[in-house]
């Protein structure tokens, strides 16, 4: 028995009353969600890149060419503050990863672009972080993993609907 079926097992025994099914589900999520992003900071380290650098990179090279945002477009893209997203950008931009620049159709707005070496870097990082995450649904057969995304689909969009 887990982690999570141990606490349940306890409920069940003080609080016969309850049903405390759901708590096995949102436990471990919790607790693979922890060990998940562990597991993928890893190798975003292994880039020079936190979690937050890695997802404004991204979010840059998945806008196509010529991978450029405005900020707050980055900050919706990321899904952070635009005061989290200005902090990931300075950092960034100090390690010569992304630019800023004066829009070309508002003068009085800015522009988030990754450089070369920032294409290079997220390239590289997004390759491997594909295979890690490969690497850590090995656990599950093709069909489990399938019918995983869809219920997570399908519960996720319950909330973003």
């Amino acid at each position: 028995m887990d982690h999570v079926g141990r606490i349940q097992a306890q409920w069940e025994r003080e609080r016969p009353d309850l049903d405390v099914a759901p708590q096995g589900v949102y436990g471990r999520l919790h607790r693979l969600a922890d060990r998940l992003r562990d597991e993928l900071e890893v190798e975003f380290r292994r880039f020079g890149l936190g979690e937050g650098e890695f997802d404004v990179l991204a979010a840059l090279r998945r806008a196509g060419e010529p991978y450029e945002l405005a900020p707050g477009e980055l900050a919706r893209h990321t899904m952070v503050t635009s005061g989290a997203a200005t902090k990931r950008i300075d950092r960034l931009e100090a390690a010569g990863l992304v630019s800023r620049r004066i829009s070309d159709d508002d003068h009085r707005g800015r522009v988030i672009a990754l450089t070369d070496a920032g294409k290079r870097v997220i390239d590289d990082a997004f390759s491997a972080h594909m295979a890690n995450e490969h690497r850590l649904m090995a656990t599950l057969s093709a069909r489990e993993a399938q019918d995983l995304e869809r219920l997570l689909a399908k519960w996720l969009a319950a909330f973003e609907d």
